[in-house]
């Protein structure tokens, strides 16, 4: 196991394990160490709160390095750093932010799915009267095709950019067809393909990224090859997400004699996998019962120097409940602090589902009082979780405190679910007094 690298209590492990009565301990030893070694490495440096100097250009590198940290896990937060970067330059500073600044503000905002407030910071750019460039107008069209679904809208940005001396790019294009693949609006997107042609305007793999993903959801896989198949006849390369969704395609299909192919042919074929091309296709096996098999691609990932991450591990902890029990997972969670793992509440709310799947509504809630105690917060998905749990078990009014307590973030799924089972319990109540009122 090349990735037991540093000390882990193995003795201790292993006679938790046998006291446990847990099966498959090579599986769990493994994740325990690995789960380690993803806890051991050192945390990024903080960003600073302001740039060391107040020009427009110190500002926004600023505001893409926060707005990057939402891409692996930020939950949002860059993009609200970044706003206040831009509100601080604009109130504050008294400057006035360039294209650059505004362009970067918004499309964190859109990326984190908020696009009404990436509309209105596109708004107070031309209140401040910064024209926008080609960039900017390309995330316009990302709000209005890939968020809102408005696509006369972004049709229409297209026209006022050619009108205006702006004229839109290939990315400008691949977000349009982004927006139409996902809108379920294939044979249009294909029209937009055909007219940046038209237009001189040459697509990339960005371009035809977003028609495969179209392709590969609907199950369309042999389509999905024809299309890869004449990007490489028009020169144009493959990128690694290209790849990465045709993977995920044939692992549901369970087609993994495809994915070696591919993996083995990725040097020829001028394409590097990466760590999510490895993730996606444990997740495939794991769902398949191979968790043996999704282990060794870990030695895999490492002998060509890429480092599992936390997606990964989730992923394996998912296999340890498929193939051995959510059980055993829940002891790797209860004993995490030993392990040396920080356990996120992915993790935590992965575990309880499973669990939840076993029927086992106590558990849960032991999970849940374990994850409480360790100060990790729980999100939306948690409360879902434990209060299916708590309403199974028939303790409505410990879901109503939950509910009631500080903290908590309710979604529609949690409301929906309580009131399931209160309407449930008032017809049971309804039954019983009648059935009472019968005997008599």
């Amino acid at each position: 196991m090349p990735y037991l690298t540093r000390h882990i209590p193995r003795l201790r492990l292993i006679r938790s394990l046998s006291s446990a009565h847990l099966r498959d301990h090579r599986f769990l030893l493994r994740f325990a160490a690995l789960a380690k070694e993803l806890s051991d490495q050192p945390a990024p440096l903080p960003l600073p709160s302001r740039p060391q100097s107040p020009h427009p250009y110190d500002y926004n590198r600023l505001m893409s390095a926060h707005a990057a940290l939402d891409a692996v896990g930020g939950a949002g937060a860059g993009a609200d750093r970044a706003l206040h970067l831009l509100d601080e330059m604009r109130s504050v500073l008294q400057r006035r932010p360039d294209a650059a600044c505004f362009t970067t503000v918004a499309a964190a905002l859109s990326a984190a799915s908020r696009p009404d407030a990436a509309l209105a910071v596109l708004e107070a750019m031309a209140v401040d009267g910064v024209r926008p460039d080609t960039v900017a107008c390309t995330v316009l069209v990302g709000v209005y095709a890939c968020h809102l679904r408005r696509f006369d809208a972004a049709y229409e940005v297209m026209g006022w950019m050619t009108e205006n001396g702006v004229p839109p790019d290939v990315v400008t294009y691949s977000t349009l067809i982004c927006g139409l693949c996902s809108a379920g609006r294939v044979a249009e997107a294909l029209g937009v393909l055909d007219l940046m042609l038209e237009e001189g305007c040459r697509p990339n793999a960005h371009t035809y990224t977003p028609i495969m993903h179209a392709y590969c959801t609907s199950g369309m896989i042999h389509e999905a090859k024809k299309l890869l198949d004449s990007m490489i006849a028009a020169g144009c390369a493959p990128s690694t997400a290209t790849y990465n969704v045709l993977i995920k395609a044939l692992c549901k299909v369970g087609a993994f004699e495809e994915v070696e192919v591919l993996l083995e042919e990725s040097s020829s074929k001028g394409w590097t996998p990466d760590t999510i091309t490895y993730s996606t296709y444990m997740d495939g096996l794991c769902r398949s019962g191979r968790l043996d098999k999704s282990f060794a691609l870990v030695d895999r990932m490492l002998s060509k120097g890429l480092h599992p991450n936390e997606v990964t591990l989730n992923i394996l902890l998912d296999g340890v409940c498929r193939t051995s029990s959510a059980w055993a997972a829940k002891w790797l969670l209860e004993c995490s602090a030993d392990i040396g793992w920080d356990a996120s509440v992915v993790n935590y709310n992965t575990v309880m589902r499973r669990l939840c799947d076993e029927r086992k509504w106590l558990a849960v809630v032991k999970l849940f009082t374990d994850m409480s105690k360790k100060g990790i917060a729980p999100n939306s998905w948690t409360f879902n979780i434990v209060v299916h749990s708590l309403c199974k078990l028939g303790k409505l009014h410990n879901a109503l405190c939950l509910m009631g307590s500080e903290g908590f973030v309710a979604s529609v799924i949690t409301y929906n679910t309580l009131i399931r089972h209160l309407s449930l319990l008032e017809r049971i109540n309804s039954w019983l007094l009648l059935a009472v009122s019968t005997d008599h």
